[in-house]
């Protein structure tokens, strides 16, 4: 397994994003999870990606025991402070008690005495970032948390957090199709030693090519509220997922691996967390790392798929609304 550095934190060069095992989407079944889990482990996979609200609560149970058995291999990250509107009325919240009570809360749940990396999950416009993250250095402090992240925030809010206690990693969106984070947030991010960690990195499935109509989600499937997966918009980001099934055939490679070696080409400080319930997936996400991509063929991509490039918006209407980036 290659490995890379997310500020002073050493990691495999493709993690594991574990929300879907408990959360968003349908069909997850606990065992084939933890079968994930461990072949992800076995494949030399070291990072872990979990938060408070998958489930909510419930993904940090499931994932804290597989991964506590090996727990000097992995390094594990949780988030807290996307608290649901629908759930509590509250949104985002970086208030320091808060922060004290959501990561003890968390330990607790995943039975370990630390968390590797700690993220605020969503910035709190109400709490000022140096309140938050001075908050989180006192995990660091008492040896709750080793390093502290942030979620979805701008470049002035990186900057005054990271003034505050040093910021090893960053995590958003980004793939070929959400490329919104090359303006400003990773010159900010390269600028200060601060890592990348690139959730969705397959466009929530869609770039695996495997999704070709709305009917193949699950009628409890998260997704069929997201723009990019309805109406006019899905037939458009098909297009998109052609262009890049032909450009995998012609390199004989799956369009997942394709994706996924962009993602990795773009930074040595760059690590891409895709999710999958299914270990045979696992293996597939880390051929990407095999995947060799020549300046013509990075330069294709670009073409085919520019920033801007994919047809509505991330995330509904509500949820865009706490998105710094």
């Amino acid at each position: 397994m290659q490995t890379r550095t997310l500020g002073a934190l050493d990691t495999s060069a493709l993690g594991l994003g574990c929300m879907g095992m408990t959360f968003a989407y349908s069909g997850a079944e606990t065992d084939r999870s933890i079968a994930t889990l461990e072949r992800a482990i076995a494949s030399g996979v070291t990072l872990f990606d979990t938060a408070d609200i998958y489930g909510p609560e419930t993904n940090e149970q499931l994932v804290g025991p597989v991964l506590d058995k090996h727990r000097d291999d992995v390094v594990l990250a949780s988030k807290f402070g996307a608290r649901s509107l629908e759930i509590d009325g509250r949104g985002p919240d970086g208030r320091p008690e808060y922060v004290h009570r959501a990561c003890d809360a968390s330990l607790r749940r995943l039975g370990m005495d630390h968390i590797d990396l700690y993220y605020q999950h969503r910035v709190d416009p109400r709490v000022p970032i140096e309140e938050t993250v001075g908050a989180m250095s006192e995990l660091v402090d008492a040896g709750k948390v080793r390093f502290l992240g942030l979620s979805e925030a701008g470049p002035d809010t990186i900057r005054r957090a990271h003034a505050t206690h040093p910021i090893t990693a960053v995590q958003t969106e980004y793939s070929l199709w959400t490329r919104d984070v090359e303006a400003q947030v990773r010159p900010t991010l390269r600028e200060l030693g601060i890592g990348l960690v690139a959730y969705s990195p397959l466009g929530r499935g869609f770039l695996t090519g495997q999704i070709t109509s709305p009917d193949d989600l699950a009628e409890d499937d998260w997704r069929r509220n997201n723009p990019r997966f309805q109406g006019e918009n899905f037939q458009r980001n098909l297009d998109l997922v052609d262009a890049i099934r032909v450009m995998a055939e012609h390199k004989d490679v799956t369009p997942a691996q394709l994706a996924l070696a962009w993602v990795l080409a773009q930074d040595n400080h760059i690590v891409p967390i895709p999710g999958t319930t299914r270990p045979l997936r696992v293996e597939e996400n880390v051929g990407a790392l095999d995947v060799e991509l020549t300046a013509d063929d990075l330069a294709h991509l670009d073409e085919i798929a520019p920033v801007g490039v994919a047809a509505g918006t991330r995330y509904p209407e509500q949820a865009m609304t706490v998105l710094e980036t």
